[in-house]
């Protein structure tokens, strides 16, 4: 626990944070990429010259401010970031490096602002938020399905809806089992690359949309074009993978995962709502679900753009047609079908809500279902970049 004198010139920062955080973390990032460039293997460079990645850090330390001499409150935010720090293989030696240009950043931006007094409580600070998440990753690398990244071959590649490639792939070593397995719908594995547009190795989360491994370990990739910053992971899986070809995969992660405790209730229905490629996790829940109990109630809502850029539309019928009792919704953005409020108006409450889709999409399904009083405990979402400011979270 830090000490009470931290704790109190921590505090006092929180305004000089909501001013000047999101300043400090690039200044942060900058710092640290000169120093450490091998870092860039690592953070995702998309997500770096989109800004989402310093404007993620700068609420996630404001948070741990807010919150210092109760970090537990911070538990499933530690424990998404976690996830994906054990799936990026970002290990303990990498915190202290992250502290010494954290520390160095908020100088900087500050000047003579930060007096010695502030940069030693923040240095205290920072350890014991640091030792949280060491502790937690600690164990994840523990229960991991495998160590670092292992190379897999690619069996099998598909093209769903116009713009969303689904891989099937198995490790190389025969020996290495993977429809034994212990999937959870829900979870995603960490692709690692070295695409020909890049002076870095890149590595990008994709969602399972099977917990089905008896034919291999199947993730779903959506090209992105939409700027110049953009699709330099998506492209090369889409145009330079096929068939044949290896990839190297660290073990599955994540934490958006089904209510295990209502799967085999049916008084409670199971809402997956997605959009676009953010079906991937939510098709492996339902899965799960229909798996495992089929008479639960299920409602389904997907949107996308029109009928050539539905995904798995096939498969998704298909499961749905073992459920006894479904609704299903299907929204095209160009013909001016929208799920909105008014959609949402129209579920049961309570009712246990999962979503996927763009930061946009779920912050509109979340803020919706929190107008119409549905319970936060009832909410799930799964972001598929640096977690920001949803709502829910």
């Amino acid at each position: 626990m830090a000490s009470p004198q931290t704790l109190a010139v921590v505090k006092q920062t929180v305004p000089v944070l909501e001013t000047h955080g999101t300043q400090i973390t690039t200044v942060f990032y900058q710092n640290m990429f000169a120093e450490h460039p091998e870092l860039l293997d690592i953070f995702n460079e998309t997500n770096q010259k989109l800004g989402h990645q310093q404007s993620a850090l700068a609420t996630t330390v404001l948070a741990a401010a807010k919150h210092l001499e109760q970090l537990e409150v911070l538990l499933p935010q530690v424990m998404q970031i976690g996830h994906k720090h054990r799936a990026l293989q970002i290990k303990p030696e990498h915190y202290p490096i992250v502290g010494k240009h954290l520390l160095g950043a908020i100088k900087e931006v500050l000047g003579d602002a930060a007096t010695d007094e502030i940069i030693n409580a923040w240095a205290e600070a920072y350890d014991e938020i640091a030792s949280v998440f060491i502790k937690v990753e600690a164990d994840m690398y523990q229960e991991a399905m495998w160590s670092g990244f292992i190379p897999f071959k690619v069996i099998k590649k598909e093209i769903t809806g116009s713009d969303i490639a689904a891989f099937t792939v198995q490790p190389e070593d025969n020996s290495f089992d993977v429809s034994r397995l212990p999937l959870t719908a829900g979870q995603y594995i960490t692709v690692k690359t070295d695409p020909e547009d890049s002076d870095h190795i890149a590595l990008r989360h994709y969602s399972l949309y099977s917990v089905d491994s008896s034919e291999g370990l199947k993730f779903a990739v959506r090209r992105d074009n939409k700027n110049e910053h953009r699709g330099l992971v998506s492209n090369h899986l889409h145009d330079k993978v096929k068939v044949g070809d290896t990839l190297l995969l660290s073990a599955p992660a994540g934490d958006f995962k089904l209510n295990q405790s209502l799967i085999e209730q049916n008084d409670i229905p199971l809402v997956l709502i997605s959009a676009g490629v953010g079906v991937t996790p939510v098709l492996a829940m339902l899965e799960a679900q229909v798996k495992a109990n089929p008479k639960r109630p299920i409602i389904w809502a997907y949107a996308c753009q029109n009928q050539d850029f539905h995904a798995f539309d096939g498969r998704v019928n298909a499961l749905l047609e073992q459920a006894e009792q479904v609704q299903k919704s299907t929204f095209y953005f160009e013909s001016n079908q929208l799920l909105n409020e008014e959609w949402l108006k129209t579920l049961p409450n309570p009712a246990d809500v999962y979503v996927c889709g763009s930061m946009i999409f779920m912050d509109s399904m979340i803020d919706g279902l929190a107008a119409l009083e549905h319970s936060n405990d009832y909410i799930h979402y799964e972001p598929f970049g640096p977690k920001m400011s949803l709502s829910a979270g």
